[in-house]
């Protein structure tokens, strides 16, 4: 299994799931099917491949670039069969519409019927299966009523698990609770996120790293883990714009 990570609007991130056997993939998160900005020093899309000794494999692009999501499906040589959206707002589902009419006969889905150009809600505990690929969808409300959090795995493949976490869970933080009550979110974050394997990887909606560290310190000043772990991001970069951070945030394990 192959991620690639596609920096789009001010902070938001879409994915690209490769089968590298078949080379069917899959979206997740399509805010935009055509334009993505570009990130400093041109790095304008990672790929995520564990067993390669580093996390993230980076491609180079000019600044000037408007590097595509369909783009990125032909260079990779794959088939985008499959959109998986988190929640219906916006900047994660904008560019479905667009991209089902580009591509006749994909499939969109996720679990709110508000989704823009949704083929089939989905349940939660559901699982797909793209080749080797497992998806098990696992709703977690909190961000919007119909939050859905999918949990991918290989089949005979030593490489970690990875959720796709939309705005339930991002680096360090979460979501705004604006849909749901307190209670319910906590139950997505703690009983669902909180209790999956470990060594998962988390591969969030969002590029709130630094933001999500300096609120903690705030709140609270003597965590020395979150002193230690704000220190590691502004050694990483000036921003959270950067490569080099967001980078960090993917090859990190994000702990409840």
């Amino acid at each position: 299994m192959k991620v690639k990570v596609i920096p789009v609007l001010e902070d938001n991130y879409m994915y690209l799931v490769i089968e590298e056997h078949t080379r069917e993939a899959v979206a997740v998160d399509v805010a935009v099917p055509k334009r993505a900005r570009p990130l400093p020093g041109a790095l304008c899309t990672r790929a995520w491949r564990p067993n390669t000794g580093s996390h993230l494999d980076h491609l180079h692009l000019p600044n000037s670039h408007p590097f595509q999501l369909l783009e990125i499906v032909g260079r990779e040589r794959v088939s985008l069969t499959t959109v998986l959206t988190t929640h219906h707002h916006w900047d994660h589902a904008r560019g479905n519409m667009e991209l089902v009419r580009l591509l006749p006969g994909l499939v969109v889905l996720g679990a709110d019927e508000r989704i823009c150009a949704l083929t089939r809600r989905l349940v939660h505990g559901e699982e797909l299966r793209f080749g080797a690929i497992h998806v098990r969808c696992l709703l977690t409300p909190g961000h919007t009523s119909g939050h859905m959090s999918y949990f991918l795995w290989e089949d005979e493949c030593l490489d970690p698990p990875a959720v796709f976490s939309g705005d339930a869970l991002s680096v360090a933080g979460c979501g705004s609770r604006l849909e749901t009550t307190a209670q319910q979110m906590y139950h997505s974050l703690v009983e669902t996120l909180g209790t999956l394997p470990p060594e998962t990887k988390v591969f969030c909606g969002h590029e709130h790293t630094l933001g999500n560290l300096e609120f903690a310190q705030k709140v609270e000043p003597c965590n020395n883990h979150v002193k230690a772990k704000l220190s590691w991001a502004k050694g990483l970069g000036s921003s959270p714009q950067t490569g080099e951070l967001s980078q960090a945030a993917w090859s990190c394990q994000t702990r409840l």
